[in-house]
């Protein structure tokens, strides 16, 4: 197929096209590294591309392709230093791990991908989700009620006072200045106690066609699980997140999608609800328990009340609430304190594992954001703003960046024993850029059997080492 023909399919077309393929056998061996490049570049293949005449020397999926070997490798000189290797040795990492046919500027990358909206990244996400499905990964992250728990949260990824684009959410401050942001809700699958996350889909905060007022992440979340709630409801999914979304109209479009809940709900934003948690407190259920830490005793006191109004009004929806306040055992001191509504019908069986639950979505914060931030993704760094596009599209590709290493950790027996034996991220990560620098590889296998050997490490009997 031309790439001009390709470029006139819209994303849907794209969607129908990889969910065709997605047979099991089809995806007996996509989960090794090379097989996740090889998926990203059949959606790249669909990518729109504008450009005309002797304007298309430049292979445009080297652009892609090189933007998302930044952010996997963790090194904002990978390209430059392949390109060095190239002129020297006459071949280069970029080409034989990503399939890159010439390393582009970083110039020339900003300018060809700022026309491509993030969306068209979104089949990849789904791709790997449903493969991890399909392979029984995703049952590893099944909590109560079998279900998976998926948290919502918003942050940022971009600020200024003074460079901006027509996506950028703007907000004027008290001086008359106006900062420039960009937005974006990322929802990952998390589990209490488990340290993975798995990422899904971004949905960018940014201006909508036809609306006058500024968005926000309550809207995008909702534009979030309209577009995915089918998907979810076939996996069976808890939403969890902050107050922020513990509201009638976003529980109602969770019912409506068939989708459970259990949302932080905080007394000063739910007047009403605690209204009546006070006047039914005769009726209140109380679990208590003791827990061991290591060096001290605490007390878990559960408290829970089904049937109460989310809101004021003839038409409030009613929940169930439950609250979890820990003290220590010798002095009484309150070390944590929070409450949740759910949909569930809470008793004196689930309430623990409920209130587990809605605790888990503070690893959207930890597990996912702060590591995106601080641990070498550089989520809030400028990669490159753009007219358009090109700063929501630089953040979907690094969060599949993210996503290809926790699809490894979880699949690739080399990487595992790799990770498992350095001490730190950060170790495993300089050990890739200084290897990828000095060192030819012809394939991901190759990289990851050099450090295996050079560790002295080898796989445990029985385990495909091809």
């Amino acid at each position: 197929m031309s790439k001009a023909k390709l470029n006139t399919l819209n994303q849907q077309s794209l969607v129908r096209f990889l969910e065709g393929r997605q047979s099991k056998k089809f995806r007996e061996k996509v989960f090794d590294f090379a097989g996740m490049v090889k998926k990203f570049h059949e959606v790249i293949d669909y990518f729109p591309d504008r450009r005309t005449g002797k304007n298309t020397s430049k292979d445009f999926k080297d652009a892609a392709l090189g933007a998302f070997s930044l952010f996997f490798s963790q090194n904002p000189s990978f390209l430059s230093y392949q390109n060095t290797m190239q002129q020297a040795k006459g071949h280069n990492n970029a080409s034989s791990l990503f399939g890159l046919k010439e390393v582009l500027s970083e110039n020339h990358i900003r300018y060809l991908l700022d026309e491509v909206a993030p969306s068209y990244i979104a089949p990849m996400f789904s791709y790997i989700l449903d493969g991890l499905n399909d392979s029984g990964y995703l049952d590893e992250f099944r909590s109560f009620n079998h279900n998976l728990l998926v948290a919502l949260d918003g942050t940022g990824h971009f600020s200024s006072h003074t460079l901006h684009c027509k996506n950028c959410k703007h907000m004027v401050q008290k001086d008359g200045s106006i900062t420039y942001t960009h937005l974006v809700v990322t929802p990952v699958v998390v589990k209490p106690g488990f340290n993975k996350v798995i990422s899904l889909t971004p949905e960018f905060i940014t201006p909508q066609d036809g609306h006058d007022k500024q968005d926000c992440e309550n809207a995008a979340a909702k534009r979030w699980l309209k577009a995915n709630g089918s998907k979810l409801r076939q996996l069976g999914v808890t939403i969890t997140g902050d107050d922020l979304y513990c509201n009638q109209p976003i529980c109602e479009l969770l019912l409506e999608e068939k989708l459970d809940f259990i949302l932080v709900c905080k007394k000063d934003s739910h007047k009403t609800l605690y209204e009546y948690v006070n006047f039914l407190k005769d009726d209140i259920q109380v679990v208590e328990l003791r827990r061991w830490t290591g060096n001290k005793f605490l007390l878990e006191t559960y408290r829970f009340l089904n049937g109460v109004p989310l809101r004021d009004g003839k038409n409030a929806l009613e929940v169930n609430w439950c609250e979890l306040v820990t003290t220590t055992e010798d002095t009484g001191k309150v070390v944590y304190k929070n409450a949740f509504v759910t949909n569930f019908e809470i008793t004196c069986k689930d309430v623990k594992a409920i209130v587990s639950g809605g605790r888990a979505r503070w690893k959207i914060e930890n597990e996912n954001n702060n590591v995106l931030k601080t641990k070498g993704y550089h989520l809030e760094h400028n990669f490159g703003h753009g007219k358009k596009n090109l700063s929501n599209l630089l953040l979907s590709l690094n969060l599949l960046a993210f996503l290809f290493h926790t699809v490894l950790d979880l699949m690739d027996e080399k990487y595992q024993l790799i990770r498992r034996t350095l001490p730190t991220r950060k170790t495993f990560f300089e050990d890739i850029r200084a290897l990828t620098r000095y060192w030819y590889f012809d394939s991901w296998t190759e990289l990851m059997d050099f450090m295996l050997e050079g560790l002295e490490l080898k796989l445990p009997e029985g385990i495909d080492s091809s």
